[in-house]
């Protein structure tokens, strides 16, 4: 007796629909995130390294 053979069968699934209708404002969003993404990840890469984050700023010594 093996217990993977009975129950339900998974439905196949079905091919993805291809959205060719995209309208300005749906490409100027993608291109948005796309540089956003890119952002974040020169971001990530510095973090990474150990370097600064953002440039410039006054740094306090912490005595009074």
């Amino acid at each position: 007796m093996s217990g993977r053979e009975g129950g339900k069968k998974k439905p196949l699934k079905a091919p993805k629909k291809q959205n060719s209708n995209v309208d300005d404002d749906d490409k100027a969003f993608k291109q948005k995130q796309k540089e956003e993404n890119k952002k974040m990840e020169e971001m990530r890469k510095r973090a990474a390294a150990g370097g600064p984050l953002a440039s410039g700023g006054i740094k306090k010594s912490g005595k009074k």
